[in-house]
């Protein structure tokens, strides 16, 4: 019996006679999945409980799904890898899509919701912290940094929006690095960029190639050679900022894992001057959005975009050990604001807001500007006590 089959056939199934298992971590499967899939991670999975019905694995492209049902079957579960995993059927949902809607409806559709349906959690965050921290000055010219991701996009879409208006006269180009994506992850950004109505500029670069045999932080060496390539075409671009789509959420997350995973009190913070590129600066105006926003947009618009194009994230859904510290943080977050979800205890809020209010006379030691040491007994005898 064939251990591939197509979602098309999927489809000719009686309901009740089989069930969609997305084994992804659930971080990926909540960022998107097939329409009626449940979601059990590889390391889950129970051959034994694989035995009712025909079980139809999901994951990013359909190739550890493969090797995993040959694996199961062999111990009696009634299991099929979906062929081409989540990407294709994502794909094939946006041509579906696509047949029904001109991309001219979509984008307007998208502008539209900004405009009004998520205007206060979107638009007006937006500038808020182009205005609180001060991210663009008159006759800046802006990369807009796009991953492929949600977040990206709907940044680029609201520095369209902030154009439309034009109070503060800026450029912005809109870059897409390809670090060696997959002919299908390509594709799915070059479409969505199309629909969305976002002219983007594609610069290749072979990072992936150079990072594939890292085994020691591949993720880290990953994104600094990235920021690294993204500010040097930037900067041939002419442009004097680069914009990342780091949300809220990001933020707080950061700041809970320095202090979780590195004993130090750190943020991510709004903007940054380029140590490396001198007169370039990083910015990020979605600082104050918060991602479930950011997800209610993309639903809203039933836009679809991709996650994470590395070999490196989907292996972490088969090996338990090498779990994502930022998803491990994501989860104690949301678990703490469900258990304590009341006026007196806005989670969220207080993590972020704690890197605001800083009292050093209470801190034991900090690094000043220069990366020197600054400890409390430095002037211990000429301060006044409780």
């Amino acid at each position: 019996m064939e251990v591939d089959i197509d979602f098309s056939e999927i489809k000719k199934q009686k309901p009740g006679t089989y069930e969609i298992v997305d084994i992804r971590d659930p971080s990926s499967f909540e960022f998107g999945h097939i329409a009626g899939a449940i979601n059990i991670p590889a390391s889950e999975l129970d051959a034994n409980k694989l035995k009712d019905k025909a079980y139809y694995l999901c994951c990013r492209t359909g190739e550890l799904t493969h090797t995993l049902c040959e694996t199961l079957r062999e111990q009696g579960a009634n299991v099929f890898s979906i062929n081409g995993g989540f990407l294709l059927w994502l794909r094939d949902y946006m041509n579906e899509d696509a047949a029904n809607q001109t991309d001219m409806q979509i984008a307007l559709k998208a502008e539209e919701s900004i405009r009004k349906k998520f205007h206060r959690e979107l638009l007006t965050k937006f500038c808020k912290a182009i205005n609180e921290y001060e991210l663009i000055s008159p006759g800046d010219k802006i990369c807009c940094c796009i991953s492929g991701g949600k977040d990206s996009f709907l940044m680029a879409k609201l520095f369209q929006e902030l154009k439309r208006h034009n109070k503060i006269p800026f450029e912005v180009v809109y870059l897409v690095m390809d670090p060696g994506y997959s002919p299908e992850n390509r594709a799915l950004i070059e479409e969505n960029a199309r629909k969305l109505n976002i002219p983007i500029t594609i610069y290749e670069t072979d990072i992936f190639e150079n990072v594939v045999h890292i085994t020691s932080s591949p993720c880290y060496v990953c994104a600094r050679m990235r920021r690294g390539h993204l500010y040097s075409k930037a900067k041939s671009l002419g442009c004097n900022k680069i914009a990342l789509g780091h949300h809220y959420d990001d933020v707080i997350e950061t700041i809970l894992m320095g202090m979780l995973y590195g004993a130090q009190i750190q943020t991510m913070m709004p903007k940054l001057h380029s140590n490396n590129f001198e007169g370039m600066e990083l910015i990020r105006p979605m600082y104050l959005i918060r991602e479930k926003d950011i997800l209610r947009f993309r639903d809203y618009n039933n836009l679809r975009f991709i996650q994470c194009a590395c070999k490196f994230t989907e292996q972490c859904s088969i090996d338990t050990s090498g779990k994502s510290k930022r998803a491990v943080v994501k989860r104690l977050i949301k678990e703490m604001s469900q258990k304590l979800s009341n006026k007196e205890h806005q989670i969220e809020g207080n993590i972020f807001r704690s890197v605001e209010n800083v009292n050093l006379n209470t801190i034991i030691s900090y690094k000043d500007r220069e990366g020197n040491t600054v400890s409390f007994l430095d002037d211990y005898d000429k301060i006044s006590g409780e």
